[in-house]
């Protein structure tokens, strides 16, 4: 942040520094491993005073030094050149933690650049014991070398004690100096026999040619036990932390990974056959072959190293945007643009937005990503959200994606980086859904002397559905159900459901659908199978009884399943289906995250026409489903998974899934709390919060991967040791936590104080006298009387409307007619019952 960009759209992303580091190290591994080669090659050809011999060691010397000394240190220079405009700020901190030891590799360097040359221009002119010494003095001055680059190098990925102490000794004796040290050592003599293949395919003598490619095939086959047991070393000498990010957590290094382990028997069975048992057969293409996988099998090696230290550049010190780990939260709460050098902006207008977040791209993205390169290419990423999720994903920085560090800006630099990484960059433009149509219903008319009184309610007053048979994913909860209860009205009102028959009918898609409510103690009850795939959000259920062939009584009632689930915010925004619904590609985007974290192969099932059950894994008592032993269950696993991206949305986070937003089809929220002001976080918590609370029961409950989710949950207002854990669709929110005693409420957050069973759950609650269910008469929880739905005032109030004239819950303001037929003195479904209803609406 303190230095001038260097502006490498294509080529950014560490290509460049890709190209030319994988290659110089590969050829500096050969310096080291090749030194000892050329010394024991002349050494054979003493012995076996071969002249052959020791002209193949002269030649191979010139090609040694043309090719370690002039084009190594050519591409030397080339990576300091790179690294110091790529990233110069970690490049002055290595220079300055280990000044002492540059100077120390200078001088070794030099001694091979002096050793080296003199080796060459005396060959034949020195006695052989005295040119043995210099190329002795070369290998060990070359290894000195790999001695001081390794502690350096390792020290980016394993800082030690350093970070307490700043010790320069601590810093360069590392956890993993050792290990390394031992397994590029062991590499750089692979190298050397690989490069020893190539040279040796030019000897013209055959029995020479035979005998130089099976003392080559000899130095693949010797180090590589001792290189595989160096690198078991290595991977136990990580922190837990550093292993569970490598070969763990980050998807993107599994191709390397699985290359390097495929290419080690490749490279020990080249040596075998092709040197040892058939040394004939090896002609240059073969030689060159090995080479390249040589090569390959480094550039893994060094991926998965470079990989290994994000999201930093040198490991807990520095973040891989040369933000040090000390100042994050320093320049977090002063903003990017306050706190960075060289930047033209420095606050954010209306004007000037776009501008502004390619600054802020620049500073903070540019480092490990390209603009349409081959490498960590952006662009791709940034298709599929849009910007509200891309909002999300930079929110969840080095909590979820623990290899990207932590956005280091504040909540506003974070919408103007969304919005230029989604609308400047891909320019995508969010779709606009298909409007909805919902007429308004005028309620059954109003008459006081009715015989019967038939209410009827939706258990869930905001559900929604997958649209499992278009998508083919279904995470959708239980199927929509209604209940119902018949009032005989009087004095001593009477429910009844013996000799009853309640159905109940509906128009779905232009299609009529009639249904028998079963019968229950005190009540009737059934699930509406028709609504598990749908797109309007709002189904007006007529509800009839009927008594000795007779109709009692008739009412409607709203029922709501949306298919408003906007997954395609972060799953494919340009392959968001313009209608309501998941569409089947943002599903198969899913899926593939899935797969690619959880090591599931759902994508191909779904493929082949299956349609995924997330509860076929995952628990989901909505549904009954127990899922697998020793899995999250569903709520826990989704809000769980998902607290870490959407922690700072506040109510918003929930409209991601949920169809609660103000500007959206459903608006689900549409009873009297949102009329007052309250959304989702007065009763659930903001999502931090829900998440935690689930997860808990789950860690309770004995399941690892609720833990681990557990520890990336921040931004909670509540401590998250204080949060109470509980089982979803069992402990829910409770209206008692604010209406203690049925009294006027004293505080506006329900969150924490749960139900303890299914009795207490509201949708099950019924009155002190045990008979009639409180949603008889207040409505399901998140539609309470009197509400007022987005598409008509009287669609959610057809029964306040149709018993008593007025929208407020039934009986409300002593009116106890409603049921009784007569006034009343006492409060009998629960205490101040008879009380003025405080909120009453504008009719």
């Amino acid at each position: 942040m303190n230095y001038p960009v260097w502006q490498l759209d294509w080529a950014g992303g560490g290509l460049l520094i890709a190209l030319i580091a994988v290659v110089h190290v590969y050829v500096a591994h050969f310096a080291v491993g090749g030194g000892l080669f050329l010394v024991l090659v002349e050494r054979k050809g003493l012995a076996e005073k071969s002249a052959a011999i020791m002209e193949y060691a002269k030649k191979n010397t010139r090609f040694f030094l043309l090719l370690t000394m002039v084009f190594g240190g050519m591409t030397g220079v080339g990576i300091w050149f790179t690294i110091a405009l790529l990233n110069p700020a970690a490049t002055s901190a290595l220079i300055h933690i280990f000044v002492f030891g540059w100077a120390i590799e200078w001088v070794f360097f030099f001694c091979e650049i002096l050793s080296l040359f003199l080796y060459y221009y005396t060959f034949g002119r020195l006695d052989a014991k005295r040119h043995l010494i210099l190329g002795w003095i070369y290998f060990g001055c070359a290894w000195m070398s790999l001695f001081w680059i390794n502690g350096i190098i390792d020290f980016m990925l394993t800082p030690g004690d350093w970070l307490v102490d700043h010790n320069f000794w601590s810093g360069f004796f590392n956890p993993t100096f050792l290990p390394a040290l031992f397994f590029r050592t062991f590499l750089a003599f692979m190298i050397a026999g690989l490069f020893g293949f190539v040279t040796a395919v030019f000897i013209r003598d055959e029995q020479t040619r035979h005998a130089m490619i099976r003392f080559s095939g000899k130095w693949l086959l010797g180090p590589f036990i001792l290189l595989m047991l160096s690198a078991w070393w290595y991977k136990s000498a990580l922190p837990a932390a550093l292993q569970e990010l490598i070969f763990t957590n980050m998807p993107e290094l599994t191709f390397f990974i699985k290359t390097f382990a495929l290419l080690s028997p490749l490279l020990v069975l080249g040596g075998l056959l092709m040197a040892m048992l058939r040394p004939q057969k090896v002609r240059l293409p073969i030689a060159a072959l090995l080479l390249l996988i040589g090569l390959v099998y480094m550039g893994c090696f060094e991926f998965i190293r470079e990989g290994g230290r994000r999201p930093y550049i040198i490991s807990n010190y520095m973040y891989s945007t040369s933000i040090l780990k000390t100042d994050l939260a320093k320049v977090q709460a002063q903003g990017v643009l306050q706190s960075a050098r060289w930047l033209k902006n420095r606050e954010v207008t209306d004007e000037n937005r776009m501008v502004v977040g390619r600054e802020l791209y620049n500073l903070l993205c540019l480092s490990c990503h390209s603009i349409g390169g081959p490498l960590n290419d952006i662009l791709p990423i940034a298709q599929r959200f849009s910007s509200s999720g891309m909002n999300a994903f930079l929110a969840s920085m080095g909590k979820v994606n623990s290899y990207m560090p932590p956005f280091a800006g504040n909540n506003e630099e974070r919408e103007v980086l969304a919005d230029f990484l989604t609308l400047g960059l891909v320019h995508n433009v969010p779709r606009l859904k298909t409007p909805l149509v919902q007429q308004d219903v005028t309620p059954y008319p109003y008459d006081p002397e009715a015989q019967y009184l038939l209410a009827a309610w939706a258990l869930d007053g905001m559900g929604f559905t997958s649209n499992p048979d278009t998508s083919g994913l279904d995470f959708s909860p239980g199927l929509p159900e209604i209940r119902a209860q018949l009032i005989h009205r009087g004095k001593a009102p009477e429910l009844l459901s013996a000799g009853v028959s309640v159905t109940y009918t509906l128009d779905v898609d232009g299609v009529k659908i009639t249904g028998v409510m079963a019968g229950e103690d005190g009540y009737f009850r059934a699930e509406i199978s028709a609504l598990a795939n749908v797109q309007q959000p709002y189904h007006l259920v007529e509800v009839e009884a009927r008594g000795d062939g007779a109709v009692l009584a008739r009412t409607r009632l709203m029922v709501a399943q949306s298919s408003e689930v906007d997954c395609n915010h972060c799953h494919g925004q340009d392959l968001a289906a313009e209608k309501q619904g998941l569409s089947r590609q943002t599903a198969a985007h899913i899926l593939a995250r899935h797969d690619k974290r959880s090591k599931t192969a759902l994508k191909h099932r779904f493929d082949g026409g299956e349609i995924i059950v997330c509860g076929d894994c995952h628990a989901d008592a909505s549904r009954g489903m127990p899922g697998q032993k020793g899995i999250l269950n569903l709520s826990a696993s989704i809000h769980g998974f998902h607290a870490a991206y959407m922690a700072k949305q506040g109510a918003g986070a929930c409209a991601f899934c949920h169809p609660t937003a103000a500007q959206g089809a459903s608006q689900s929220l549409r009873g009297l709390h949102h009329s007052l002001g309250f959304d989702c976080l007065n009763c659930h918590g903001s999502i931090a919060e829900h998440g935690a609370a689930l997860l808990k029961a789950e860690v309770a409950a004995g399941k690892v991967s609720a833990g681990k989710l557990l520890k990336v949950i921040g931004d909670t207002s509540v401590p998250v040791e204080s949060i109470v854990a509980r089982v979803p669709w069992l402990n829910m929110p409770d209206c008692l936590a604010c209406h203690v005693g049925f009294q006027p409420p004293e505080t506006d957050s329900a969150f924490n104080l749960w139900t303890k069973d299914n009795e207490e759950i509201f949708h099950n609650r019924k009155g002190d006298e045990g008979v009639i269910f409180c949603a008889a008469c207040h409505n399901e929880a998140h539609v309470l009387y009197p509400a007022k739905n987005p598409y008509g005032t009287k669609l959610d109030v057809q029964q306040p409307m149709q018993y008593q004239g007025n929208s407020l819950p039934l009986g409300a303001n002593r009116g106890c007619k409603t049921c009784h037929t007569v006034d009343m003195e006492d409060e009998m479904h629960h205490s101040r019952s008879l009380a003025d209803f405080r909120n009453v609406p504008e009719e």
